[in-house]
């Protein structure tokens, strides 16, 4: 079964053929296409809605072509098409969306509607590839397991019993770890995006030389908003400034040894935070795997900290499938398919921004 993903959640526009020959053996990759608008995106210090929904509507199709050449398939070969419906930027969400349906329509391809979150999950199921620069796990994780999501708009614990039959055991209650990232990267001055930028500063600085507080949230929930405004109150101290003083006048007043010691100390917390909590869940559900997605996986430090925490090794994506990419969604839709789940109707599927596990 070879099966077309489509993914336009936030500012990339990607693309993507798996091959899926039976559930229980991994997913081969054929192609990944992924045009990015960031560059258009860090000046603003963040994704403009806007810019990423016109830059959607220039690629899609270029990008979509791209990935069926480099897989070495036409229309016929395909058997369905797997497309993101959910969450994201309703703008970006909605050329994706409207793209599969209509190629679903005209192609005579049934359409397989994905949660964006647990597409992330099955980038861990894509077990081999003749691509260049790839390296895959040799086999698909093991059920029970348990998924620690981590990207710029989710942070959660999810423990997947079986396919398609998972509990969420906890999320964040205000910002994903990622966007605290990115803000904490914007309040100290280094650039968009602020998780790789945060990280790589903070590697020449003192991780303890600042104590900054872990939010204290019942059961395996977690919380990031109280770290990211100890962070500002922190900057504003260290330059002799009050609460009032501007964050976007903090990061020139900033020394640079400042700005490495805040990074560090900062990331040193926010994955002891996630590393903590998922600890606590392996005990206390005691899974058979244990993996990471989303596009924080791809941070060295958590992968490190969370190997020192856990009795079993970790499981993790390739680097280029943690962040938004066609290939995790071709995969989620390939075992959709495969293990009969409903497809979508062409012609009423809607976009759910807002969409949860």
């Amino acid at each position: 079964m070879k099966v077309l993903g489509i993914e336009t959640s936030c500012d990339e526009t990607a693309a993507a053929v798996v091959e899926l020959g039976n559930a229980n053996g991994g997913a081969r990759l054929r192609s990944n296409i992924v045009a990015s608008s960031m560059d258009l995106h860090k000046q603003y210090g963040g994704v403009v809605p806007e810019i990423a929904a016109r830059s959607h509507i220039e690629a899609i199709t270029p990008i979509i072509k791209q990935a069926l050449a480099a897989a070495n398939c036409d229309w016929p070969d395909i058997d369905a098409i797997a497309v993101t419906y959910g969450a994201g930027l309703g703008g970006s969400l909605l050329i994706g969306v409207l793209t599969a349906r209509t190629l679903a329509i005209i192609k005579d391809k049934p359409l397989y509607a994905c949660n964006h979150v647990e597409g992330h999950v099955y980038a861990n199921f894509i077990t081999s590839t003749t691509l260049p620069d790839y390296s895959m796990p040799p086999r698909q994780p093991k059920f029970p397991m348990l998924a620690l999501i981590v990207s710029g708009g989710h942070t959660q614990l999810t423990l997947f019993r079986n396919h398609f039959d998972y509990e969420l055991l906890g999320r964040t209650q205000d910002d994903a770890i990622g966007e605290a990232f990115d803000k904490v990267a914007k309040i100290i001055g280094l650039p968009y995006p602020g998780g790789p930028s945060v990280e790589k500063g903070g590697r020449a600085g003192d991780s303890r030389r600042f104590k900054l507080p872990k939010a204290k949230m019942p059961g395996y929930d977690f919380s990031f908003s109280g770290l990211k405004t100890a962070v500002l109150r922190l900057a504003q101290a260290e330059i002799g400034k009050d609460f009032s003083f501007p964050s976007h006048e903090i990061p020139s007043l900033l020394s640079d040894q400042q700005r490495i010691d805040i990074a560090a100390s900062f990331t040193r917390v926010a994955i002891e935070t996630v590393v903590d909590k998922t600890s606590r869940a392996y005990e206390e559900y005691q899974p058979k795997a244990v993996v990471i997605a989303g596009g924080v996986a791809a941070s060295q430090e958590l992968r490190r900290k969370l190997s020192e925490a856990l009795p079993i090794a970790i499981e993790y994506p390739n680097f280029k499938l943690c962040t938004d990419n066609g290939a995790m969604i071709a995969t989620l839709g390939a075992y959709k398919a495969m293990l009969g789940q409903p497809p979508a109707d062409p012609y009423s599927l809607e976009i759910q921004p807002n969409l949860s596990m």
